[in-house]
């Protein structure tokens, strides 16, 4: 089965090529053909009309979409979720749990299990585990009531039901490096979230195998002239890799350009953190059981107000990023699709060039999704 997509504007890592077409086989890409270059018969043509054509997005952080969350232990939830995230341009993606008890956890885990079994829409290679080995006084959003020291024995349990392809812990608490160490040795990335680390207390659960932060910049200890906490170490240590929310709300528009500015692309990694108020416009839902109110572009929690995961659609946040940065779109797309392929052993995904899947988003000038094709469908 052959698709040609023509009259692309083609947009990958270090390449950019108006006028280009993508031609798909059996649901890989098979060549990239250049302007004016003579094109083979095809199955399907779909004509893009000069509009982008990039790697499908990979979100490595979001909770849910549409009234439904991945906690929701159901099925049909996750299955939602992974529809609604096709129109964010989004082809891969990991449910990201909270909080929450063991057993329950368990329980979403297997559910995860069974949507990977039967992948209908964004692809789910496995799980981002954030919390509950978190501080509880840096809990923000997430349930203080299933906060707990870190155990080794409950995360393994979670990754042999379902891979845990990143889990977030706070390293301050006890017993985090050492359970970052065994993640590592179970090929785990651990990122740090809602903590209040220290600078060193960062290097120490790095040098034990930590590689992420969490929605950078939230709920961990920020930047000071004397203790320059878990923002400094992501601007100043050359190789941890930052998760950003790129809505202009949990980072504000120029520290998003003081980053981009500062730190190699290819150590940043956008995400949209997005739960069950994404895509609801206005409304109340909840958020491993506290209850949240989306309006005015924003969740917050009914009770205190702080901000309750994002309701950002990813492709929002890409043309933000276009617009607050000087970069070029073959620049960001490092940080929308291949920083996370890499960072994750995803080695088939994040690039237009022959034998990568065919996981594509197709992009209106202005950043709002045409169509997304997975393994070419």
């Amino acid at each position: 089965m052959k698709t040609l997509i023509t009259n692309a504007h083609v947009v990958s890592p270090d390449v950019e090529i108006e006028g280009a077409a993508v031609e798909i086989t059996d649901g890989k890409i098979a060549w990239v053909h250049q302007p004016g270059e003579p094109l083979p018969e095809a199955d399907t043509v779909i004509d893009a009309g000069g509009r982008y054509v990039m790697p499908g997005f990979v979100d490595i952080h979001a909770h849910g979409a549409d009234y439904k969350d991945v906690c929701d232990n159901d099925l049909e939830s996750i299955r939602h979720i992974a529809k609604k995230k096709l129109g964010e341009g989004v082809t891969t993606w990991l449910p990201t749990t909270l909080t929450q008890s063991q057993d329950l956890l368990e329980e979403i885990a297997g559910k995860v299990v069974e949507y990977m079994e039967n992948q209908e829409f964004a692809k789910t290679p496995g799980m981002h585990v954030e919390g509950p080995f978190i501080n509880q006084a840096n809990a923000g959003a997430q349930n203080p009531q299933f906060v707990r020291e870190p155990n080794w024995e409950e995360l393994k349990r979670l990754h042999e039901l379902a891979p845990a392809k990143v889990f977030s812990i706070a390293p301050d608490v006890p017993g985090a490096c050492e359970c970052i160490r065994q993640a590592k040795a179970a090929g785990i990335s651990a990122s740090a979230a809602h903590t209040s680390s220290t600078y060193q207390q960062v290097m120490d659960a790095k040098e034990a195998g930590l590689t992420h932060l969490t929605h950078y910049g939230n709920a961990m200890t920020g930047l000071h002239h004397r203790e320059i906490g878990v923002v400094g170490a992501g601007l100043l240590d050359p190789d941890l890799k930052m998760e950003l929310i790129c809505d202009g709300i949990h980072l504000a528009p120029d520290f998003l350009k003081l980053v981009f500015s500062l730190k190699p692309i290819e150590q940043l990694i956008m995400i949209t953190d997005s739960m069950a108020g994404s895509w609801i416009g206005k409304g109340e839902v909840q958020l491993g059981g506290l209850d949240v109110i989306v309006d005015d572009g924003q969740a917050r929690l009914k009770e205190g107000g702080a901000l309750a995961g994002s309701i950002l659609l990813y492709n929002d946040g890409v043309k933000l990023i276009a617009e607050l940065t000087d970069l070029p779109l073959h620049q960001i797309v490092k940080a929308t699709s291949w920083n996370q392929a890499q960072s994750l052993g995803l080695d088939d995904i994040g690039k237009i060039e022959p034998g990568y899947c065919a996981d594509l988003v197709i992009l209106e000038k202005d950043f709002s999704v045409w169509k997304t094709l997975v393994d070419g469908k």
